[in-house]
């Protein structure tokens, strides 16, 4: 989106986000810690809804992409719905005011408990990924003495270019949705099963889908299979294209191209005449986020140089886990620039957020920015090498606020305190 901030600009030589400098918010709450602009959020969410202005749809955030229950509010006060993938992200749903009638339940593996409570919120739609989990679902509504109202998540099997393997969910052998071809036989399935009722059909192609190409393949397939479903008289009102915007995180990366990948989705969704879902993630909240760390030593080494910072792959796993690129840049203006490894106090050779980047020459005690990290960062943090997790913070024009504490040492044991309580088979 040329001409769009992220929301953090730089302000004599100091870097803020949004009003407020982000050596304040270090000074505040200590580093590492997330820090996310709500306006970025707020902006991205509302030109993806004018795009589809005109014709009956609805933004469902994969919750999965940030979970942080003030990020979910902010989204919920813009009449967002959320898509989830477990039990534990329908509680934080509901948590953060969302309705069960604002939530689309994904994930190819949902346990008996999770349906259950699913159907007890009165969610949406349940997105079926197989007729195992379909047989189960209607066994749970017929328990409960109710309806369950499902969607097919069609794989359309397509070829889809991303930046790693990982992300790929829209191919043939991948473990997500039914395979194209065994849509109709399921279609055939449900009108047999007396506690479910197809409601819509759906398709997820995977992450940082940069054009509208792989649409043009894939909705021609979810269109004929929504065909078939209504032909065989399921009561279909839902058309899902899932989400996948990609986001810069290079600066000679383009932004996804909204304007073409609106146009062929309200096509489909016009000739399907059906309410469109929309299941975006990172394109909501992914430029809205930055790791803020703290430089602990400089070092060098057989040749090279490091910089050694106060967070790492516990904090911010994607370099390590998909090779991602993150920019760095320091947080105050420093001048001259060195070559070096960005690394964390991980006990791992795969602790890295730079490998050779060019950097300002920081030194111990200067701060720096880990740019584009509101999606998946959080998220995936663990407390590997016992390490607490760090802290989330908000901005709202010129406010801050910790959004979530920093988890202190206690945290790392609360759950493990108790006597053991020995019992024998």
């Amino acid at each position: 989106m040329p001409g769009v901030s992220s929301g953090f600009e730089t302000v004599d030589g100091v870097l803020h986000a949004e009003r407020v400098p982000l050596p304040a918010i270090a000074a505040a709450v200590g580093t590492p810690a997330y820090v996310y602009c709500a306006n970025t959020i707020r902006e991205r969410f509302r030109r993806l809804d004018e795009a589809f202005a005109g014709i009956p749809h609805h933004i469902h955030f994969a919750v999965k992409a940030n979970s942080n229950l003030h990020v979910l509010r902010v989204l919920q006060s813009l009449g967002a719905g959320v898509d989830i993938v477990s039990g534990g992200e329908l509680y934080r749903a509901l948590e953060a005011g969302f309705r069960g009638t604002d939530v689309v339940f994904s994930g190819v593996g949902k346990t008996v408990d999770e349906i259950a409570h699913a159907l007890e919120a009165g969610v949406q739609l349940i997105n079926v990924e197989s007729e195992a989990e379909l047989v189960v679902i209607d066994m749970v509504a017929g328990q409960k003495g109710v309806k369950a109202p499902i969607a097919i998540r069609v794989n359309p099997e397509v070829t889809v270019e991303t930046p790693h393997e990982y992300i790929k969910t829209g191919e043939k052998g991948q473990k997500f949705g039914i395979p194209r071809d065994d849509v109709a036989r399921l279609c055939d399935v449900i009108r047999d099963l007396p506690n479910v009722e197809l409601r819509g059909l759906g398709m997820h192609l995977g992450s940082q889908i940069g054009n509208a190409d792989p649409l043009r393949d894939a909705l021609p397939r979810l269109l004929s299979a929504i065909a078939y479903a209504r032909q065989a008289g399921h009561p279909v009102a839902f058309m899902d294209v899932g989400g996948g915007l990609s986001v810069p995180y290079e600066s000679h990366e383009a932004p996804a191209d909204i304007e073409d990948y609106a146009r062929v989705v309200r096509a489909a969704v016009q000739e399907a005449g059906l309410t469109l879902l929309l299941e975006p993630g990172r394109y909501l909240v992914a430029e809205s986020g930055v790791l803020l760390t703290r430089v602990l030593y400089r070092k060098h080494a057989a040749g090279k140089d490091f910089v050694v910072t106060d967070s790492g792959m516990s904090d911010l796993i994607r370099p390590a886990l998909y090779h991602a690129y993150h920019g760095i840049e320091a947080v105050s203006a420093t001048s001259g620039s060195i070559t070096a490894d960005v690394v964390g106090p991980i006990c791992e050779s795969g602790d890295f957020f730079a490998k050779d980047r060019v950097l300002p020459d920081v030194k111990a005690g200067d701060l720096l920015c880990v740019r584009t990290a509101g999606a998946y960062g959080f998220t995936m943090a663990s407390n590997y090498n016992s390490r607490p997790r760090p802290a989330e913070v908000l901005v709202d024009g010129e406010r801050f606020a910790v959004a979530g504490a920093r988890e202190q040492l206690d945290d790392l044991v609360r759950l493990e305190r108790a006597p053991l309580q020995w019992r024998t088979a």
